[in-house]
């Protein structure tokens, strides 16, 4: 395999696809030693096949606004790879969503899901739909719009989307209840993140953050560290970053910032359980901004517009928002401020420039597809319990995600070993993710 050929011959196939191709060209550098070490994987070509996704749906959204206003969006589907399993992963409502985002993000999952060791292949979707703003008669309407046009291509067998940026229980209720009211069948396995009275699994919606905070525990003790007084700057408060807060904070670190889109806001003393509770009611208000939390706690806290969490001084940066999101600049600066540890919890939410700074300069660094998987591994624990028409305790779902979560680490540690016995978790995680879809896609042929 020759990595700058596929790259030339992709960007003349996908031009302008920056994010996609960021993606392709980071796997492809990382796995390249490993895949010509196997001439049958060459021969069956398995990475011009890889890099291509399986198949790919758009359609228009339209909707009518609180005003009776009609208004159309684009709705993507990605099916991205599915050797391994049905198409897994989130469906992502935000302004930016376009077709090179969706992909990077399908072929992220494909291997990120092969690392949770459950039989789920890679995908993706969603729309350029913007939340912010929006009522909740709004958002329904275009959830249920939005399903209209997805849900004879989806299925528990099929393809299981989940939630993602711009998405959580509330959108997953109303998309469920329209491809209910079309399939005219109780198909709980059909999406994942559900309410917990209607087939969702406990510790869904915390799974990300936890997972990504057991994931950063098990690197830390292979370092010889300990996570308990650690403080900890992490970007966003949706979902993943609350789980992140909650988790860190019980495990005895000290979150001392977070971040929106507005600014950071810094909590010197470390975030309070009040604070983290809150956090639920700030992305539920389709505000987006931090300053809400130091508006709710002023004596606590201290709001800075236009900064980022990366500016705080910490031992662990936690970037759980968005791709692309912590920059070289932002690198340098968290250096400076003695950071020693960065975990991405958000897909490819390290620039490849950060990335470079974090590992020439002795930094602990783990890629998203590695530490995020909890998300995804929860999602299959929900599948397999709607399929067996039963539901697990909290307990049964966390020793689950915590096996799964030591699994990937340990995987990482297998294949991220260099010479000097220093691990690479960006070249573990790939290489890791990779034989296991190639492998996969060698047995069934070419198809």
């Amino acid at each position: 395999m020759n990595v700058q050929n596929i790259m030339t011959n992709l960007e003349v196939k996908h031009p302008g696809e920056k994010e996609f191709l960021q993606a392709v060209r980071e796997v492809l550098e990382s796995i390249e030693e490993v895949y010509n070490q196997h001439p049958e994987f060459e021969k069956a070509k398995i990475v011009e096949r890889m890099v291509e996704p399986d198949r790919v749906f758009t359609f228009r959204v339209a909707w009518v606004d609180d005003n009776g206003e009609v208004q159309t969006n684009i709705g993507y589907r990605v099916q991205f790879n599915g050797a391994i399993g049905p198409y897994k992963g989130g469906l992502r409502f935000h302004k930016a969503v376009n077709l090179s985002m969706l992909k990077f993000l399908g072929f992220e999952q494909t291997f990120k899901n092969a690392l949770t060791t459950l039989p789920m292949g890679g995908g993706k979707g969603g729309s350029d739909f913007d939340p912010v703003g929006k009522s909740d008669a709004e958002i329904m309407r275009f959830c249920q719009a939005f399903m209209w046009e997805l849900w004879q291509n989806i299925g528990p067998d099929t393809d299981v989307p989940a939630g993602d940026v711009g998405v959580g229980g509330r959108e997953i209720g109303y998309m469920y209840g329209m491809y209910k009211k079309l399939a005219r069948e109780y198909n709980t396995g059909v999406l994942t993140g559900k309410g917990s009275t209607w087939g969702g699994s406990i510790l869904r919606p915390e799974a990300t953050g936890f997972g990504a905070l057991y994931f950063t525990e098990h690197l830390l003790h292979k370092a010889g560290k300990d996570i308990k007084g650690l403080t900890v700057a992490l970007s966003g408060f949706g979902n993943v970053a609350w789980g992140a807060a909650t988790k860190a904070t019980e495990l005895g670190a000290k979150v001392v910032a977070i971040s929106g889109p507005d600014g950071v806001c810094e909590i010197p003393d470390g975030i309070t359980k009040e604070m983290i509770d809150y956090m639920l009611e700030m992305r539920a208000s389709n505000r987006n901004k931090v300053e809400d939390m130091a508006t709710k706690f002023p004596a606590a806290t201290k709001f800075t517009a236009g900064k980022k969490a990366w500016s705080v001084k910490c031992d662990i940066a936690l970037p759980c928002a968005f791709q692309n999101e912590l920059n070289e600049a932002d690198a340098k600066e968290l250096i400076a401020n003695g950071t020693w540890c960065c975990c991405e919890v958000s897909n490819m939410g390290c620039t490849p420039e950060a990335i470079h700074t974090f590992q020439s300069n002795g930094i602990l660094f783990a890629p998203g597809k590695a530490v995020n998987a909890g998300g995804v591994a929860t999602s299959g624990l929900e599948m397999t319990q709607n399929a067996a028409h039963l539901s697990w305790s909290a307990k049964e779902v966390d020793d689950k995600l915590h096996f799964i979560m030591e699994s990937i680490h340990e995987a990482c540690v297998k294949y991220g070993t260099q010479p000097d016995g220093k691990i690479d978790y960006v070249k573990g995680a790939n290489i890791a993710g990779f034989m296991k879809v190639a492998q996969a896609m060698l047995e069934q042929g070419v198809c």
